[in-house]
């Protein structure tokens, strides 16, 4: 009953719209403040997930695959990370005030959420996860009041359809 009421719900529409908004303020503002400050450098907050990693009660890192990631990856192209963290906040959160692209913005903004949870940053990830899975659950309801509402039948129309005439054509 609550999920078709979230899914469908003119009422429920708005309430997500508002808290899309607020999320993408938050999420924009972050990304913006490191693309226009004087230099984001993810390699100090990537040196010290590794260095500093989550632990559970029994003192043995709890996400060492993670940290393998980070070692392995992260860290040796940091410039890539430098570059994608910053765009990728601002662009979660311009879709999520625009409404567009809404449940592709917040599933990218609940990927960061959950690398930011995983490296072992607390901060405002609970509420922003949290959120963000209602978001991401309300489906199209979640952008109707943007532009979601115009771009969502837009690409139903024209690429969907193309992929089944191709499809068509195939058979």
């Amino acid at each position: 009953m609550f999920a078709k009421w979230l899914r469908e719900n003119n009422i429920a529409a708005g309430l997500l719209t508002v808290i899309r908004v607020w999320l993408g303020y938050n999420w924009m503002a972050a990304g913006w403040g490191k693309l226009t400050g004087e230099g984001f450098n993810a390699a100090g907050y990537l040196n010290n997930a590794v260095a500093n990693p989550v632990k559970g009660p029994d003192g043995n890192m709890v996400y060492g695959w993670y940290v393998n990631f980070l070692e392995s990856f992260a860290i040796p192209n940091v410039e890539l990370f430098n570059f994608i963290v910053p765009l990728g906040e601002f662009l979660v959160g311009l879709g999520l005030i625009l409404g567009t692209l809404t449940t592709a913005a917040m599933f990218f903004g609940l990927v960061m959420n959950f690398s930011f949870f995983l490296a072992g940053t607390v901060s405002h990830n609970p509420t922003d996860i949290f959120l963000g899975f209602i978001i991401l659950f309300a489906g199209y309801n979640a952008g109707k009041y943007g532009l979601d509402r115009w771009v969502v039948p837009f690409i139903r129309k024209t690429v969907f359809k193309r992929e089944a005439e191709t499809a068509h054509k195939a058979v």
